[in-house]
């Protein structure tokens, strides 16, 4: 019994030995045979560092709004007579836009008109007895002034009636009619929007720290979200207090509307154009890897044989952006090759292929 459990453990050592020398020796092959495996080289877009001129501009986001743009307001209650335009009408300076019931005002001025007219006869006569000697100097002085008198109430009357008689105070496009004939309106009421669109003004702020790159005058550029309008234009103001709350300035510039295409109220991508810098290093924004311990560029290297390129991976200090490129300030050269794609593949030492069939973008940096 004895002599059969011996050889039993026995067979089950030599079995469990035999399976662990098999796995040691597996993973011996295996090891030895990736060893003699050299990577194939990955394929990445490259560029090659040059210097170039770089425009750089400040960034914000603004309103538009008309340079000429107003809320038009009832000057006189009473009922509406008349709405002479419809939405979306390009109307002119001076042009009637309302008439407000004026009958009321137009008997007072027959009446005043009266009164004039026999305040006029009187002075005449006192005037007439004067020169001849049978009338007194106060009594021409007397109907002189009641002449006055109703000259002016004449002229108050004739106010009363042309603030029944509504006009455009400039040429532009009004909006929505917001009353109706029949109604009543009192003073102050809003009858409509109008709006001069040929010219455009942008608002929009910048933080305290730009303001010594601010300029009256200096070109801007605007783009809108949607309908992809863009135009150009200057600087008209810069508030002189910066915004104790937010820390930003106010700026204001005007930009050039001809089509119309551009509205009041819009948002905006605004630039502020600055002087333009020769000689920056820039590159394309996806040759960045950012990681914890910085941001990195690969550079492409000589190997050790002819023909073999490897990477080294070079850390940079980064600077302004614009667009689709990115300022150097230090870790790269003019001359040098750099990875703009297929980073995430590699690493340090790394052997790549230059494949550069495919341009990323141009160099204008703007």
């Amino acid at each position: 019994m004895f002599k059969r459990l011996f050889i039993a453990i026995i067979l089950l050592g030599l079995v469990v030995g035999g399976i662990v020398w098999f796995k040691f020796f597996r993973e011996q092959m295996i090891a030895q045979f990736l060893s003699g495996m050299t990577p194939a080289p990955v394929p990445v877009t490259t560029e090659l560092v040059e210097p170039l001129t770089w425009t750089p501009g400040i960034d914000a986001v603004g309103t538009s709004l008309s340079a000429r743009g107003v809320d038009l307001a009832i000057e006189s209650g009473g009922l509406v007579r008349e709405v002479k335009f419809k939405a979306n009408d390009k109307v002119t300076e001076g042009q009637v836009l309302l008439q407000i019931d004026d009958d009321s005002e137009r008997a007072s001025l027959v009446a005043a008109q009266a009164a004039l007219t026999v305040a006029e006869a009187e002075a005449n006569r006192a005037r007439t007895l004067s020169e001849r000697g049978v009338g007194a100097a106060s009594t021409v002085e007397s109907a002189t002034a009641q002449v006055e008198s109703a000259r002016a109430q004449m002229a108050q009357v004739q106010t009363a009636l042309d603030a029944k008689k509504l006009s455009a105070p400039f040429a532009g496009v009004i909006g929505i009619p917001r009353v109706e004939i029949g109604q009543y309106v009192t003073p102050g009421t809003i009858y409509a929007t109008l709006q001069d669109l040929s010219r455009m003004r942008v608002d929009f702020s910048v933080p305290e720290q730009q303001i010594g790159k601010l300029a009256l005058g200096g070109k801007v550029s605007v783009a809108s979200e949607v309908g992809g309008f863009s135009a150009e234009g200057s600087i008209i103001g810069i508030e002189p207090r910066v915004d104790p709350n937010s820390r930003l300035v106010s700026v204001r510039a005007e930009v050039e509307n001809p089509n119309g295409a551009l509205v009041p109220g819009q948002f905006l991508r605004v630039r502020i154009i600055l002087p333009d810098e020769a000689g920056v290093i820039a590159v394309a924004q996806t040759a960045v890897s950012s990681s914890l311990y910085g941001d990195s560029i690969y550079v492409i290297r000589n190997g050790e044989q002819a023909d073999e390129l490897k990477v080294e991976q070079v850390f940079v200090t980064l600077g302004r952006r614009s667009g689709t490129r990115i300022e150097v300030v230090k870790g790269l050269e003019a001359g040098d090759r750099i990875v703009t794609s297929g980073q995430n593949r590699l690493t340090s030492g790394a052997r790549v292929r230059i494949d550069d069939s495919v341009k990323l973008d141009d160099k204008t940096g703007n």
